[in-house]
């Protein structure tokens, strides 16, 4: 596994921990072979994840993403790094001033 893709591998694993933590069952889909890298289910109610992981205080993300899948709606999380992880969704700017902490985004859930 190289760099870019352990360091995508690495946030997925440290968003997942955080999740279970809140009582979520996640799916991780390897390889990332669709929009969804995670899917996270709780209580009846699924959402799927697109994880991003930078230093950089913008994300551009290549490409347009659907909003939901099959009626679930899609996210995508950045983990900025030291703790900022962030959840937004598809179309929004995305940097580190805007989106829901995940925390937040968790607890709303």
């Amino acid at each position: 596994m190289g760099p870019p893709r352990r360091k995508g591998y690495l946030a997925e694993r440290k968003i997942r921990m955080f999740l279970h933590r809140y009582g979520w069952t996640t799916v991780r889909s390897g390889g990332s072979l669709g929009p969804a890298d995670l899917v996270c289910l709780r209580k009846g109610k699924c959402i799927l994840m697109q994880v991003k992981s930078t230093r950089k205080p913008l994300l551009y993300v290549e490409g347009a993403m659907p909003r939901e899948i099959e009626g679930f709606p899609l996210y995508v999380v950045v983990d900025f790094g030291y703790g900022d992880i962030r959840v937004f969704t598809p179309g929004e700017r995305i940097s580190r001033q805007a989106g829901i902490p995940l925390t937040e985004f968790i607890e709303k859930c």
